[in-house]
């Protein structure tokens, strides 16, 4: 016979439990486009501060065939935007401060990897960075202001990339004397500008796949560093961390998995409550292999990928699925505006009813 304490602690477990499903329902996903010939990889949010009268979003998105995408009326309208010479790249990355301010970055070999920026809005861009090595990947480009930004490259002679610029004009490889040594066959994944994650101007964290799912962390800017290996699913050229995602404190959430098995959902999340030193698998993981993440606020975060979206209110250890919609990509700017992209020209926006 069950003990009135029991029954208390049953009863609130089953509580806490319609209290996660709830609100994890009363979050959601709005398509407003699609049907461009692009598979769209890189979104940015920002606050439009030209905007003095009332509350406005800058939202940017990119992709292949040189595609890249503005909205400054919260994604009602889109505005397609070229660089000279670059309908044929894959800007698999982009980082926006304003409707005016942001960069976007290209990956392929060699020359096909660059960093652009525009100041007016996107009418011209300066080609600010590229290399002909042809060793020479980037995958992606974070920044913690409109002048300090880094971009992760694979690595070159057993060592990753991390350019930096400090004045928003000039970038310069990091040293590397202090960087532990990529294994043999170790990189990056450019599938959602998701693996680069900073925390304020001295913490720098980026994941890897490959034989690893490692997690590489430096807490003074690039000096010196440590790297962890992770529980994420590694082995093959196709599997490992894709996303990190950081909250203002210690928190790190890695999620991931193996693209060419989408719907696997074993080790495909973890997280870390000690700043990237010790790692834990998802009690619950999403449903599949997720390519981005983004944190919302108070616990909860975000993540999308080809079979669905999924949301987490306990900081990563438990995943409930939301949609299906086919994104790669996430932003999330508060709780109240986020924005994800994927495959066909996919934007869809996150919607919170619980405002």
């Amino acid at each position: 016979m069950a003990t009135k304490s029991s029954l208390f602690f049953a009863t609130l477990l089953c509580f806490l439990f319609s209290l996660f499903n709830a609100s994890a329902e009363a979050q959601s996903w709005k398509v407003q486009t699609s049907g461009i010939d692009t598979n769209l990889r890189g979104v940015s949010v920002a606050h439009d501060r030209s905007a003095k009268d009332t509350p406005s979003w800058a939202v940017w998105a990119s992709g292949s065939n040189g595609v890249i995408l503005e909205s400054d009326d919260q994604g009602k309208t889109w505005a397609r935007l070229r660089v000279e010479g670059g309908d044929t790249l894959d800007f698999r990355g982009i980082a926006a401060f304003s409707a005016s301010t942001a960069y976007v970055m290209s990956s392929g070999e060699g020359d096909k990897s660059r960093i652009y920026k525009t100041t007016d809005g996107g009418k011209t861009w300066k080609l600010q960075y590229s290399d002909n090595r042809k060793e020479f990947f980037l995958d992606t480009i974070a920044c913690v202001s409109e002048k300090e930004c880094l971009a992760l490259g694979d690595p070159i002679n057993g060592k990753f990339l991390l350019l930096k610029t400090s004045d928003g004009e000039q970038w310069a490889p990091l040293p590397t004397d202090n960087m532990p040594s990529a294994l043999p066959g170790e990189g990056a994944f450019a599938a959602s500008n998701s693996c680069l994650a900073l925390r304020g101007h001295q913490d720098i964290f980026f994941g890897t796949g490959g034989p690893t799912a490692r997690a590489f962390h430096s807490a003074d800017g690039g000096l010196t560093w440590t790297v962890a290996r992770t529980p994420i699913v590694q082995g093959n050229p196709s599997s490992g961390i894709f996303a990190l995602s950081l909250d203002k404190n210690e928190k790190v959430i890695a999620l991931g998995g193996d693209y060419k098995e989408p719907s696997y959902s074993e080790r495909i999340a973890a997280y870390s409550l000690d700043n990237g030193k010790t790692w834990q698998l998802a009690a619950r993981p999403p449903g599949g292999y997720r390519s981005a993440v983004a944190h919302v606020g108070d616990g909860r975060w975000v993540a999308v990928g080809p079979t669905g979206e999924d949301i987490t209110r306990d900081n990563g250890a438990h995943w409930k699925h939301t949609e299906s919609l086919n994104l790669n990509a996430v932003a999330i700017l508060d709780t109240q505006n986020g924005w994800a992209v994927g495959a066909h020209g996919t934007i869809a926006r996150f919607v919170n009813h619980n405002r």
